[in-house]
């Protein structure tokens, strides 16, 4: 009789070791857990820790809470300014209600990454190049709601959209360095002309000042002389002042011009010679030989 009872004692112990084994389960801190019981959604959401089913009759789904991070794959698409380029991108998104992830859509996972891929073929055909290159966070902000939109349904939040790069065919890098280049130029020759602009008024008023006080005026050409000096040069370029020319151009035109009656008189020798009547000249001509 007691052998007996032992054994159902321990055949009943044995049971309960296997059915508490099949009916554990254990839930992570970042995981929640969704019971189905013959197919039916149960209410109640499993918490992190130790719980328990009914084996057979309950299935346990864990539902992963945390942020996941999916890559984009590169999307090629035409601008709305007809340029072709390459965009990728990173979706980072996070489960908020477990039990509409599991029974809104078959694989959360994969309808997000195929909304975000037709999410960012339509964002590049709706944006100008300038913008996909400049004005990157004003992108992010539209295609994380075109994303974030129908993801609410499935219980699955968007947390943010990061577009990643942008791929330029050569051709259109080589005309945007162009562009650049002449944008450059035209810069520098801008801040070139505004300089030459203000050199020359203040030369102008340097040179009002010289023309009031003589004196300043030597005194430039001796520090320009000094200044060529400090060099060591073999050469010295000496200005030559402009007004020294002007007084020599003057005083030629105040000298008076000689008179036709006060020219030399010519001899009586040459008179006659001058007078006398020009000889013609013969050429003798040689007998034909015959």
């Amino acid at each position: 009789m007691v052998e007996e009872l032992v054994a159902a004692g321990v055949t009943l112990a044995s049971a309960g070791a296997v059915y508490v084994m099949a009916a554990a389960r254990v839930v992570k801190q970042y995981e929640r857990g969704v019971v189905f019981r013959l197919g039916k959604l149960r209410s109640e959401v499993r918490g992190p820790g130790f719980t328990m089913i009914v084996p057979g009759i309950d299935k346990l789904r864990k539902v992963n809470m945390q942020i996941v991070t999916m890559p984009v794959p590169a999307q090629e698409g035409i601008t709305r300014d007809n340029v072709t380029v390459r965009v990728d991108a990173v979706v980072y998104f996070k489960v908020t209600s477990p039990a509409e992830a599991v029974v809104r859509v078959e694989d959360y996972r994969f309808a997000v990454a195929q909304m975000a891929q037709t999410s960012l073929r339509s964002i590049i055909g709706k944006s100008d190049l300038d913008d996909l290159l400049s004005d990157r966070e004003k992108l992010n902000q539209g295609l994380e709601l075109m994303i974030d939109s129908p993801a609410v349904e499935w219980g699955v939040t968007i947390d943010r959209v990061e577009i990643k790069d942008v791929s330029l065919p050569e051709t259109m890098k080589r005309s945007m360095a162009r562009q650049a280049e002449a944008d450059r130029d035209r810069r520098a020759r801008v801040i070139n002309a505004d300089a030459e602009l203000q050199a020359s008024k203040k030369l102008s008023e340097a040179a009002r000042e010289m023309s009031d006080q003589p004196a300043a005026l030597q005194l430039r050409l001796l520090q320009t002389v000094v200044a060529v000096a400090a060099e060591k040069n073999s050469t010295l370029v000496l200005p030559f002042p402009v007004e020294l020319l002007r007084f020599l151009e003057k005083a030629q035109q105040q000298v008076p011009q000689m008179p036709a009656q006060q020219q030399t008189a010519q001899t009586p020798a040459q008179q006659q010679t001058s007078q006398m009547p020009a000889v013609p000249q013969q050429t003798p001509q040689m007998p034909a030989v015959p």
